[in-house]
C-alpha cells in the first residue's frame, strides 16, 4: 500500500487530505502539533489501520527529520508528501515581533523544506513520488498586519518551483492554493456567520458560493494522480475564480 505523509493533517483542510487520500487507497500518516482532540477525532474517524496521527513540530529541523525517519523506518518511501501545515500570527509590520515572525516562517516555509529534504532521497531511490505544498493566495497578493504569512507563502511558492526543477523528472511538486474554502477557522477569522459580512465576501467570488474542503481533495486527487502526470511546478487555486492570476 502507497504511503502519503500529510502535515496538519487532522483538522481543517488537512482532514479533509487525509481522508481523500485513505479514500484512494493511501496509508496516511497525519501529522499535528498541540490539538489532541483533533487527532484522537481523525484516528476515530478513519481508523486506525491505515491512519495514523503522529504529534510533531514541523518547524523544529530535529523533530521533522526524527518524524521523517520514523516514516521511513515503519513504511519505507513515501508516494505522496503534502506539506499543509500552517500558523498565522497577524500584526501590523511595525508592532510584529521577532518571535512572532520567527514561528510563522519556521512552520510555513522551514517546515517543508525540513519535510521534503528528508523524505526526498527515499522518493527518488524509490523511483517516484509526488510532493503538494499547500500555499495561500496572499503568496501573490497582500493583505494588512500579516507580513511574516505573506512572506512565508510567497518563499513557499517559489520553493515550490526550485524543487520541481531539482527533483525532476522523478518527482513531482505543486502548489495548491485555496480561495475560501469552509472550514470553522475560516468561518470565525472572516466573521462570516455574519449576513453582511458574508455578503460581501461572495460579491468578490464570480462563483457567488463558498468552497469545500471536499473540493480542495478534489484538486489534491488531480495533481497526484496520473491525470496530473505531466504537471510539475504549477500553482492550482481552487477559489471559485476569485482570484485570477
Amino acid at each position: 500500500m502507497p504511503v502519503a505523509l500529510v502535515s496538519g493533517g487532522t483538522k481543517g483542510i488537512g482532514l479533509s487530505l487525509s481522508r481523500r487520500l485513505r479514500k484512494i487507497g493511501y496509508r496516511v500518516v497525519a501529522l499535528y502539533r498541540s490539538d489532541e482532540g483533533s487527532a484522537v477525532s481523525a484516528s476515530e474517524e478513519l481508523g486506525a489501520e491505515n491512519f495514523e496521527a503522529v504529534r510533531a513540530d514541523v518547524s523544529n529541523p530535529r523533530d521533522a527529520r526524527r518524524i521523517a525517519a520514523r516514516v521511513l523506518e515503519a513504511h519505507g518511501a513515501v508516494t505522496v508528501l503534502v506539506n499543509n501545515a500552517g500558523l498565522n500570527i497577524d500584526r501590523p509590520f511595525l508592532a510584529l515581533a521577532d518571535d512572532e515572525w520567527d514561528k510563522v516562517i519556521a512552520t510555513n516555509l522551514s517546515g517543508p523544506f525540513y519535510l521534503t529534504s528528508a523524505l526526498a532521497p527515499a522518493m527518488l531511490d524509490a523511483g517516484g513520488g509526488s510532493v503538494v505544498n499547500v500555499g495561500a493566495t496572499t503568496a501573490i497578493r497582500p493583505r494588512r498586519d500579516g507580513a511574516n504569512y505573506c512572506a512565508s507563502k510567497a518563499g513557499l511558492m517559489h520553493l515550490t518551483k526550485c524543487l520541481a526543477l531539482e527533483l525532476a523528472p522523478t518527482i513531482r511538486v505543486n502548489s495548491l492554493i485555496p480561495g475560501m474554502i469552509e472550514t470553522a477557522e475560516m468561518r470565525t477569522r472572516f466573521r462570516l456567520d455574519e449576513p453582511e459580512r458574508m455578503a460581501g465576501m461572495l460579491d468578490e467570488i464570480p462563483q457567488r458560493r463558498i468552497g469545500s474542503p471536499e473540493e480542495m481533495a478534489d484538486a489534491l486527487e488531480f495533481l497526484i494522480g496520473p491525470a496530473g502526470a505531466y504537471v510539475t511546478g504549477q500553482k492550482l487555486i481552487v477559489d471559485g475564480g476569485q482570484f485570477m492570476w
